[in-house]
Order: structure tokens, then C-alpha cells, then sequence
């Protein structure tokens, strides 16, 4: 007996919001990432190959033009002929992206890009890095004659003696060619991704070799070491003790503006373009935080909280790793505080990991998700920063020192 094959109705569409992919009926499904995102593609075999062909938005494809194209892509691949292939063939004919060499793609990639950039610099590494490694290998090629055999080539030379250069020319290999590619091509696969198949054909590194987290301090020490840390004098001594207790990056943190802190409302709001993650991040401060701020509203005499000799520049990374050294410990690192702070509160359960993650500023990768969360949990963030500060202070330990009384003053 034949299976009936159930078409869902406009309707039913509509309520379909779970992200997925959902059959809507002959081959065709919904594809929905997000609450705005939702697109149609159609699902054929031809020559015993799953083919996936971009129907469109459906904000700007209703479900009735979707199906009246997928009759028409049916008839064709009954006659033999590959939609997807005659599509992408059609765009190369018309000089698409994809009929774009790899060294004609990263100039764009760049162009579009730049502004993204937290600084000059890290713009001109991007640029070195690829026309230094990449270019020579696969500048010449279209898009789609790039293999996973050219990433090899180029990774290998270098990859036992200069491993980091050699993951992020990797990286930004494949995401040069996420860019490019054209974006109905459901079935091209970026030979860049870091799959098992491309890590086996390279060199097993040594163990000193393999990627290492940044060295942290165990948490049930941090009492102890902020303790050293107070009594040391300095503005970068200040900035690493607020780096600590907000759980900020050292780039955030020395980069702090007076215009950012609210004295009154406790918090600290770091704008998007100072953020790893290019999005706002307010931070709650605590006690202790804010009498780290109050000590530097002493000696203000710039926009920054900790400035420089000269006052018109934040420090530098290597001022609080140079406090570091002096305290004789050369064994962390100062982006290693982070590990201690998620550390401890995973120890204690501080809160819900979505909350924790909040407070690093880490941004969710996956995209799904990300477009449905909205939240950044501040309030409950209020109470785990406290906790932090008094866990940094433990009472009733003799190698701890009490925080120092705060002055008191507001800054509005």
C-alpha cells in the first residue's frame, strides 16, 4: 500500500518555530535558525546523490511559490538535469563569486571586513598571514578548485614548528572562503573546516607542542594572592586587582573609560567595540571593585581609569604581567584569572552555566541559539560578583589583608 504523503497548509507552516529542519511536504522543508530566519529548500537524489536546493526566504517566498518551484525543479531532474549544478554553472557564467580566484576573494573578504577590527594591526596581520601563506599556494585558483589537499600543503611546512601561525592561517582560510562561496551552493563543503580527515594528514605534534590553556591560579589560592596583591602600590597593581574581580579581559579592563563607570548604579558598561564579542557587556561591580575605582579617582587625570605614565594612553598587557613577575609568578597568566573565577564558582555552583558564561562575556557560537537568547542576566550577575569579592577576601585568614574602607565619593 502506498504511503499518503501529507502536505502541511499555510497555517500550520506559520506555527512551525522550533529551529530545525521540518518537512513540509513532496521534498520540501522548512529550514528555520532563528526567529526571523527561515528559508525553503528543496531535497532531491539524482544519480543516487542527495541533492539540498535553496528555495529562498519565506519572507519573500510563500509556501505556494515554493511548491510551484519545486514542480518545476521535479520535471527537470526527471529529464537527468542537476538543478543545483545548473544554477551554480549559471552564477559562474555570469562572474559570481565563485568564479573569483582566492586572492580576488581575500582582497574583498578584507574590504568588507576591516571595520570589524578592533585595530590596525590585527587588519594587517589577516593581510600578512594569507598573502604570505595562502596566496602562493591557492591564490590563483577559483574557489571551488581549492581542496583539502592545497590546506595541507599549506599548513604542513609549518605546522611542528610554527603551529599557532599555521591554525590561524587555517582559520582564515576558511573563513575567506565562508565568505565567498555562493550561498545557494548547498552542498559545497569548505576543504578548509578542521575536520578528523585533515588533522590525520598532518604531523602528530609533540606534547609540548599541543595548544595549552592559559596558565591560571587554582581558585583556593586567589584569597592568598590577593592579599600580596593589595599591598603592592601602583596603578597597574589596581588594574590587575579589577581585572580580578570583574573577571574582565585585559584588554577591557586596561582600556576602561571614567565615562563608562556608573558610581552610583555599581556597574561598569563596556561599549560593543571595546568587546571581544562586539556586544555591550555590563558588568556589576562589587565592593572591592568599586574601591579599586574610588583609589583611581585619587589620582584621575585622564579618560582612562588606569592610565599611563602620560595620562593620554590606557596600559599596556605587559604592565600587569610585569606585576606578575615581580610578585614571582611567572607560572600564570593574567587572562588565566578568568579560568580561576569560573573555576570557583563551577566549585561552589555560583549559578546556572548560561549565567557564568554570561559574566566572561563569552558569546554562544551557535547561531540557533544565540538569536534566541536575549538575556545577559545582569541582576543575577549582581549577587555572583559579590560572592566572588568575598570568596577574594576570605575573613579569618592571616595571610589575608581586609579591603580598605571605600572613600565614598559618587561619580555621576
Amino acid at each position: 500500500m502506498a504511503r499518503t504523503i501529507q502536505l502541511l497548509s499555510a497555517l500550520e507552516v506559520k506555527r512551525i518555530t522550533k529551529p530545525g529542519m521540518h518537512h513540509v511536504g513532496s521534498g520540501l522543508y522548512l529550514q528555520v535558525s532563528g526567529p526571523s530566519a527561515r528559508s525553503w529548500i528543496y531535497r532531491y537524489r539524482l544519480n543516487g546523490k542527495t541533492r539540498w536546493a535553496g528555495l529562498g526566504s519565506e519572507r519573500d517566498v510563500s509556501l505556494g511559490d515554493a511548491r510551484r518551484k519545486v514542480d518545476s525543479i521535479r520535471a527537470k531532474v526527471k529529464a537527468g538535469v542537476d538543478f543545483v549544478a545548473e544554477r551554480t554553472q549559471e552564477k559562474i557564467g555570469r562572474n559570481s563569486k565563485s568564479n573569483k580566484t582566492f586572492r580576488q576573494c581575500v582582497e574583498s573578504y578584507l574590504t568588507d571586513h576591516e571595520k570589524n577590527w578592533r585595530n590596525a594591526k590585527h587588519r594587517q596581520q589577516w593581510r600578512n598571514t594569507l598573502e604570505q601563506y595562502a596566496v602562493p599556494a591557492i591564490g590563483s585558483l577559483p574557489l571551488t578548485e581549492i581542496t583539502a589537499s592545497h590546506i595541507v600543503e599549506i599548513m604542513r611546512p609549518m605546522w611542528l614548528n610554527k603551529n599557532e601561525t599555521a591554525r590561524r592561517v587555517r582559520g582564515r582560510i576558511e573563513k575567506v572562503l565562508d565568505y565567498a562561496i555562493d550561498p545557494d551552493d548547498l552542498a559545497y563543503i569548505n576543504p578548509a573546516c578542521w575536520t578528523k580527515q585533515l588533522r590525520r594528514s598532518l604531523p602528530k605534534l609533540p606534547s609540548e607542542k599541543r595548544p595549552k590553556n592559559h596558565p591560571s591560579l587554582p581558585h583556593q589560592e586567589i584569597a592568598a594572592f590577593m592579599a600580596l596583591l593589595r599591598r603592592r602600590d601602583g596603578t597597574a597593581a589596581r588594574a590587575l586587582e579589577f581585572a580580578i574581580l570583574t573577571a574582565a579581559r585585559t584588554g577591557e579592563a586596561l582600556g576602561a573609560k571614567w565615562s563608562e563607570i556608573d558610581m552610583r548604579a555599581k556597574k561598569w558598561t563596556v561599549p560593543a567595540e571595546r568587546m571581544k564579542g562586539k556586544r555591550e557587556h555590563r558588568v556589576p561591580l562589587s565592593a572591592a571593585a568599586l574601591d579599586v575605582v574610588c583609589q583611581m579617582q585619587d589620582c584621575k587625570c585622564a579618560d582612562y581609569v588606569f592610565p599611563s605614565a602620560k595620562g593620554r594612553r590606557p596600559l599596556s598587557n605587559m604592565a600587569l604581567l610585569a606585576v606578575l613577575h615581580r610578585m614571582g609568578r611567572l607560572d600564570i597568566t593574567v587572562h588565566g584569572f578568568r579560568a580561576s573565577f569560573r573555576s570557583w564558582a563551577g566549585h561552589v555552583k555560583a549559578e546556572e552555566t548560561d549565567v557564568l558564561e554570561a559574566a566572561l562575556a563569552h558569546v554562544e557560537k551557535d547561531e540557533t541559539k544565540k538569536a534566541y537568547t536575549r538575556d545577559d542576566y545582569y541582576e543575577r550577575r549582581v549577587a555572583v560578583m559579590s560572592k566572588w569579592a568575598a570568596y577574594c577576601a576570605l575573613p579569618g585568614r592571616r595571610d589575608v589583608v581586609p579591603l580598605a574602607a571605600t572613600s565614598g565619593r559618587l561619580m555621576t
